[in-house]
């Protein structure tokens, strides 16, 4: 079944979504005896409340440490537990995780639970002498170090607003003083996209504020998901559970922290790249040594150490969770391997000094001692997945079957700071079998397999037809195998998209399946895709990290880019249309090809013989971009000029999609 395509006719950005998506839906309360219309089950079954009482009994709740160093150095937290919006909404609620309190309750994995309650502690902690942190008021943490002559900042969160109010909190009950200097240690929305919240451009100018970051960072973050990025804004409401309840039967959390802020995105060119490592600076009379960490968990990262503090920036390379090698979103396959040896580099250059390690998420550690022990647990989990797929790979072990058959040893799996809260095992083992032998199996029955909508009729027949198979599904469902009921229910519902029973009975499936799972995303895309199910698709707000400053510093190449994937190619087919285009704003000249069905560009060009040649500025077409006018004000006002047949420009733009954000993913 095809999904439609609409058309756009403006040379317009669409919305990029990052690592953190935002939450768009009001949530509603939900209860352990609730039912929707359909009269689906939300209590945990017998088989979930077995899963979870073994994860209960293997693990060693017992060890309270993790408790202890998230409570340790508590200052303050914000008095109304809400950072506000100019206009008067709500950027973060630290209150709306308030229910993650005593144990677990049956509709929730108990380890996801102590995860989450974790996560949830909010407010303003000393970390050491100098060195402070807010925690629980975004996705990620802010970090502060007292320079000789004000804040250094480290990390400003996702958006102005929680990152102006993590300042102020420090600066109210610590000591009011400027910020220095900006530390950003990776190219992820969370980490810089507040940073207008605690310094400005005009800070960088006048008083000399360093803002330093990974080399090629600026281009990473400004180019992230960009070209894929409405594809992986919808798979990211369902990661991190935006479209439901922050309840015992909804979304508690992601694992990596609780959930995204909303509010003004902002993004600032540095003035100090990282680029190799040891890299030693003084940073507002601080020692520091920086580590360059790229292709790990981000495509530009650092780490770095304060050796007259002995303390360590683990920056998103270390965390309490095994973290993602593919994110569930989708991104581009992480390597394990340069991961752990990342880590182990830590180890040897500091390993023997080192007294506390904090991070861009979740709580420090304290003590060489512990440290090292939480460093290595870390290396080993990611050199143990990628190593452990090559040798059973090289044994002949496909894709599904070496994600089923790997398990950590239980010096690594019993620690809680490597068990899956974000990643996991399964989906990281795959992912280092993609990162090597792509998606293939090397069995021709998966070489050319039907699409699900065809799959779905074929395996609806051959088991008797759909009311067949819903009744086996319901006895597995009975017996708690879930695994299978959800394959076999997804056939019926692509076979059937219409068919209330299958999609009612693959909802509770999947909500089972979700209060089991130990990981937040796997969890929240579960009862995601079960809400759906019941609800269709509700279309809100898009959520969107797109921002004046992201859409202004996109280079010319990566926006030319991006029209070459917005291009409806097998419309373009047979079309042959060249543009030359000027920007005198910016002195930019380039000459754009449509033939055989792509888009090709060439830069600082112009040729004779053009079908048209377009003047704008580029300051306007940031504004088309950012909704403010559109290309048909603009042509009409006299700002956009055509010289040649006008109507070759037209047809190209004509030739352009609109990327709609809320395709169906649970029904065809």
């Amino acid at each position: 079944m095809m999904k439609a395509i609409k058309p756009v006719l403006a040379i317009a950005l669409l919305g990029v979504v990052s690592a953190c998506s935002q939450d768009t839906a009001e949530q509603a309360p939900a209860t352990a005896e609730s039912a929707d219309a359909f009269g689906a089950i939300t209590k945990a079954s017998d088989a979930t409340k077995q899963a979870n009482a073994a994860l209960q009994a293997y693990l060693p709740f017992e060890d309270t440490r993790d408790f202890a160093n998230a409570e340790r150095g508590f200052i303050a937290t914000l008095e109304t537990g809400k950072v506000m919006t100019a206009d008067g909404g709500v950027s973060y609620d630290t209150t709306q995780f308030e229910f993650l309190e005593g144990d677990a309750p049956d509709t929730v994995n108990p380890s996801l639970w102590r995860q989450s309650k974790l996560n949830a502690m909010d407010g303003l902690y000393e970390v050491g002498e100098g060195i402070y942190q807010v925690r629980g008021i975004d996705l990620a943490n802010m970090s502060f170090i007292r320079g000789d002559s004000g804040w250094i900042v480290v990390d400003p969160l996702t958006m102005t607003e929680t990152a102006e109010a993590g300042l102020a909190l420090l600066r109210e009950h610590v000591e009011d003083l400027p910020v220095s200097a900006v530390i950003i240690t990776h190219s992820h929305a969370d980490h810089f996209g507040g940073v207008k919240g605690v310094v400005t451009e005009e800070d960088v100018k006048s008083r000399g504020v360093e803002v330093i970051a990974p080399e090629h960072f600026f281009e990473e973050s400004v180019n992230e998901n960009l070209m894929a990025g409405n594809h992986m804004s919808r798979r990211a409401l369902y990661m991190y559970g935006n479209l439901l309840p922050k309840s015992p039967e909804g979304t508690v959390g992601s694992g990596l922290g609780t959930t995204t802020s909303i509010g003004t995105f902002t993004i600032i060119e540095p003035t100090i790249e990282i680029k190799e490592t040891p890299t030693w600076l003084k940073v507002d009379g601080v020692q520091m040594v920086f580590m360059n960490t790229p292709g790990a968990e981000a495509p530009a990262e650092l780490m770095f150490y304060m050796p007259e503090k002995k303390a360590f920036c683990q920056a998103e390379e270390i965390n309490h969770t095994l973290h993602n090698l593919l994110t569930l979103r989708g991104a581009q396959v992480r390597n394990g391997l340069k991961w752990s040896k990342y880590i182990h580099e830590a180890i040897e250059l500091f390993g023997d000094d080192v007294e506390i390690s904090f991070g861009s998420h979740h709580w420090p550690t304290w003590g060489n001692e512990e440290i090292i022990e939480f460093w290595k647990v870390q290396r080993d989990a990611y050199r143990y997945i990628h190593d452990e797929v090559l040798r059973l790979a090289n044994h002949g072990y496909t894709l599904e079957e070496v994600a089923e058959e790997i398990a950590l040893p239980d010096s690594v799996a019993k620690a809680f700071a490597s068990r899956g809260y974000y990643g996991s095992v399964n989906h990281d083992a795959k992912a280092q079998y993609q990162l090597y032998f792509g998606y293939f199996t090397g069995n021709p029955a998966n070489l050319y397999p039907l699409p699900p909508d065809q799959a779905g009729v074929k395996f609806v027949e051959y088991m008797g037809g759909a009311d067949n198979v819903i009744e086996r599904a319901r006895n597995d469902y009975d017996n708690g195998e879930y695994r299978w009921a959800a394959t076999a229910l997804n056939h019926v519902v692509f076979a059937e998209p219409d068919n209330t029973d299958a999609k009612q009975l693959l909802a509770n499936v999947y909500t089972q399946l979700g209060y089991q799972s130990e990981s937040g995303p796997w969890r929240n895309f579960f009862l995601t895709g079960a809400k759906e199910l019941r609800e269709g698709v509700n279309v809100l707000p898009a959520p969107s990290t797109t921002s004046a400053d992201v859409v202004k510093n996109l280079g010319l190449e990566t926006y030319l880019d991006f029209l070459g994937v917005s291009l409806n190619h097998p419309k373009a087919a047979g079309k042959v249309i060249t543009l030359n285009f000027v920007m005198p704003d910016r002195d930019q000249r380039f000459v754009v090809y449509v033939e055989n069905g792509v888009l090709n560009y060439t830069l600082g060009k112009q040729v004779d013989g053009a079908d048209a040649t377009v003047t704008i500025d580029r300051d306007l077409l940031d504004s088309i971009n950012l909704g403010e006018t559109t290309i048909a004000d603009a042509m009409q006002a006299g700002d956009v000029t055509i010289d040649g047949n006008a109507d070759k420009f037209m047809e190209f733009l004509g030739l352009l999609d609109r990327f709609e954000l809320w395709f169906d993913i649970v029904t065809p």
